[in-house]
């Protein structure tokens, strides 16, 4: 038990590079000696140190001297590979660390147990696996990402008591503000979002984090019929864009605007949008997450195909009577959290392994 407890801190720990680290893990580290803290860090950017190296330099002058009796856990295994950064297992070797505790073996083939490998043919008692299907569900970015070798699907999307989106050709607020800030608190920590062309003609969404805080994913809008006005937010040229299934052609208010946007990418389409090219050219920009927000036919699209990974729902209690019909959870998907939100349900839903 007392293992699991340092385990789940470095999970809380590890959370805290939500946002920050992609394509990375998210992993945090503690070093605990006879019970009690010495040192602990997190994963903090991506291409910067580690967990364990920042775990390490937290550790007090006068408590140096206690590494070689020390026990240092990590959520993910330690690297034993150059990356961006040294070894982490090089070091934990070289500070004499006599035992190190891990929750789940790293996928990526660069690691996949060579740096357990690495600690165990220098003395060092380990053990794995510990809370392991917790620490996946952790890092269920990352292992989508090394083991698919493509982007976290993640489908989000509002709906009544009475399953209904929001109002046909109709702005419609559907959800609370608690909910709202927690939305763009999971825009803050994927690396891009996504909508149909009729949820950003209608909705005119600006898909930034002003609600939260961090970074701005990248926005992603499909407009194969060139309806989305130069006045809307998503070409505002605020921050980077994708557009999938525009022309680069003069036409209507927008003219030679392959020329006149910075931030802004205008892909060429031909026939349907792929939800297959979308991820390729996500996966070839680094982004290893998508958040994608609708509306009900770019969900659908998703759903149909069976490109996603998670799905979250936030409920409102009120009834709309009528309008577009939510999409319906698949059967193959788990609920694997759920909570209140004052007149709010969130439900997270993941796919379930066969």
């Amino acid at each position: 038990m007392k293992d699991e407890r340092f385990i789940q801190r470095c999970f809380d720990l590890a959370s805290l590079g939500a946002g920050s680290v992609a394509p990375n893990p998210l992993v945090g580290a503690v070093l605990v000696h006879n019970g009690k803290i010495i040192g602990e860090g997190w994963h903090q950017r991506w291409g910067e140190a580690h967990a364990e190296v920042n775990c390490i330099h937290t550790v007090l002058p006068e408590n140096k001297a206690l590494l070689p009796y020390a026990t240092l856990y990590c959520n993910l295994e330690p690297c034993s590979h150059f990356g961006k950064t040294p070894p982490c297992a090089d070091l934990i070797i070289a500070q004499k660390i006599p035992r190190v505790v891990v929750s789940n073996v790293d996928p990526n083939v660069l690691v996949a147990g060579r740096g357990l490998e690495k600690l165990k043919n220098a003395g060092i008692a380990v053990t794995q696996g510990l809370l392991e299907e917790e620490g996946r569900w952790l890092n269920r970015t990352f292992f989508t990402w090394i083991t698919e070798q493509r982007p976290q699907v993640v489908l989000k999307w509002a709906q009544s008591a009475d399953g209904f989106l929001g109002k046909k050709e109709a702005q419609t607020a559907i959800s609370n503000a608690p909910a709202l800030r927690l939305v763009h608190r999971w825009r803050a920590e994927c690396d891009a979002i996504l909508v149909g062309a009729h949820t950003a003609l209608i909705d005119n969404p600006r898909l930034d984090v002003r609600h939260y805080f961090g970074k701005k994913p990248l926005r992603i809008a499909f407009d194969t019929q060139e309806n989305i006005p130069a006045s809307h937010h998503l070409l505002d040229d605020s921050t980077e864009t994708w557009i999938f299934g525009s022309p680069l052609m003069p036409v209507k208010d927008r003219p030679n605007r392959a020329y006149s946007y910075k931030r802004t990418k205008f892909i060429q389409t031909v026939g349907k949008i792929l939800i297959t090219n979308i991820l390729e050219a996500l996966k070839k920009d680094n982004r290893a997450s998508l958040f994608v927000e609708g509306g009900a036919n770019v969900l659908g699209q998703f759903l149909e195909t069976g490109f996603w990974d998670e799905i979250r729902v936030v409920e409102n209690s009120r009834r709309l009577g009528s309008g577009i019909i939510a999409p319906n959870i698949p059967t193959s998907a788990v609920l694997k959290e759920q909570w209140i939100l004052g007149d709010d349900t969130v439900r997270i839903f993941a796919r379930s392994t066969p």
